[in-house]
This record gives structure tokens, C-alpha cells and sequence, in this order.
């Protein structure tokens, strides 16, 4: 069976990344976690004294993004890749909110973005991997054989990622989430380099409504007609 590549684009907490690692699993690709690499720029700028307060600096990021180096490793005990940041394992620390609320304005610049294209082009270079994120159907793989734009109400991507903090035991405000997912909509929407938008030929999956199997059998009828 030839192998493809997968493309998978949406807003915030559409369960993006959910979708991408069980499909990856089912199929036996790789899933590839393009927001998790921008999450890990934005710690790492966290961590090394770039950003102050909310300002960020820029030329400090600039010399510092070729020492970034992302890379993904199976976990046996949850059968999905993690994180890693320079060898280290962030998957946990890149999922907080203080992350979320500083990982937007990191990924409008436009040569962070540069720099992760880059690392996501030569992990897809063998095709066989599913990779989500903004702008890996429009910019990162515009030539990838199946491209899925997810959408759900900004509301309903709340509640998921509320109870995703409530299940990880990490205190979590609905209100507070709402507006971090509207302004991240308005910031992916809005930015200069890669805007978030769906390409001419993705299909429009909006699971709003719809449960995880639902959706499993959309995203599995629609990878075995492009695969056959």
C-alpha cells in the first residue's frame, strides 16, 4: 500500500492532535505534533530569559532558533509520541496555560516559523505521517494527498480543554479559556506569515456535534478512498 501524507489544520482545542495521533496509531504512520514544536520554542523562550513579561525578545530568539532542536519519541506507556526539547522531555510542561496564553505571538514570528517548516519538511520527507497544526496543508505539505480542516464552536473547544486541565488534575477557569482560544483564533487568523485558513482542497470536518467515533469513522472512509 503506498504511503501518503496527511494534513490536518484547524483552530485551538479541536481535538487536532487526538485525531492525528489515532488515525497515526490505527495505520501504523507517524504523527507528528507541529503545535506541540511551537509550544516547545515558546518554553524554551520561557525558560531563557526572551520573553519579559508579555514582550518578547526577538533578536535574543533569532540567534538563539538554531540552537532549538525538536524532536518526538515514542512513550510505551501511553502508546503516543512525547515532546522533547533539546533531548529533554517537555511533554507535560508545554501543556499548561501559561505556555498557551505566550505560544500565539512565538508562532507569528516569522523566523520561528521558518526555522519549524523547515524541521517539518525533513520529517515528512518519507511520507507515511500525519502532522497537525495550522498551516500544514497550506504551507508546510501543500502537496500532501489528504488535508482535513477541523473546526467546532469556540464554546465547545473550551469545555474540551477545560476538562482536559480538570482530568489532569490542573486548576483551570472556563471563562479564562474561552477568551484564550477566541484571541488565539484571532491571532492564527490574523497573523502575517501562514494565517490560519483552510486550503482550496482540504475537506471540512466540523465535529462540533459529532462523538469520537463518529469521527473516527469520518477521518477512516475518507484516508481509504485517497489510499486505495
Amino acid at each position: 500500500m503506498k504511503k501518503i501524507v496527511i494534513a490536518i489544520d484547524g483552530f485551538s482545542s479541536c481535538g487536532k492532535s487526538t485525531m492525528a495521533k489515532d488515525l497515526a496509531r490505527e495505520v501504523g504512520y507517524i504523527y507528528i505534533d507541529s503545535g506541540a514544536m511551537y509550544r516547545a520554542v515558546t518554553l524554551y523562550s520561557m525558560e531563557n530569559g526572551i520573553f519579559n513579561g508579555d514582550v518578547i525578545d526577538t533578536e535574543k530568539l533569532r540567534n538563539e532558533i538554531k540552537n532549538i532542536h525538536i524532536s518526538f519519541r515514542l512513550n510505551p506507556e501511553t502508546g503516543r509520541p512525547d515532546t522533547y526539547l533539546n533531548g529533554v522531555n517537555v511533554e507535560n510542561r508545554i501543556r499548561t496555560m501559561e505556555v498557551s496564553s505566550k505560544v500565539s505571538p512565538i508562532s507569528a514570528l516569522d523566523f520561528v516559523r521558518e526555522a519549524m517548516v523547515a524541521q517539518q519538511q525533513a520529517m515528512g520527507k518519507e511520507k507515511g505521517i500525519v502532522m497537525d497544526g495550522r498551516d500544514i496543508g497550506t504551507t508546510v505539505f501543500p502537496d500532501a494527498e489528504l488535508k482535513i480542516f477541523v473546526t467546532a464552536t469556540p464554546e465547545i473547544r473550551a469545555q474540551r480543554r477545560y476538562d482536559e486541565l480538570k482530568a489532569k488534575g490542573q486548576e483551570a477557569s472556563f471563562d479564562e479559556i474561552l477568551e484564550n482560544v477566541k484571541q488565539r483564533d484571532y491571532i492564527d487568523q490574523n497573523r502575517d506569515v501562514s494565517p490560519l485558513r483552510k486550503a482550496d482542497d482540504a475537506l471540512l470536518l466540523d465535529n462540533t456535534d459529532l462523538t469520537i467515533e463518529q469521527q473516527k469513522g469520518w477521518l477512516f472512509e475518507h484516508f481509504n478512498k485517497v489510499n486505495k
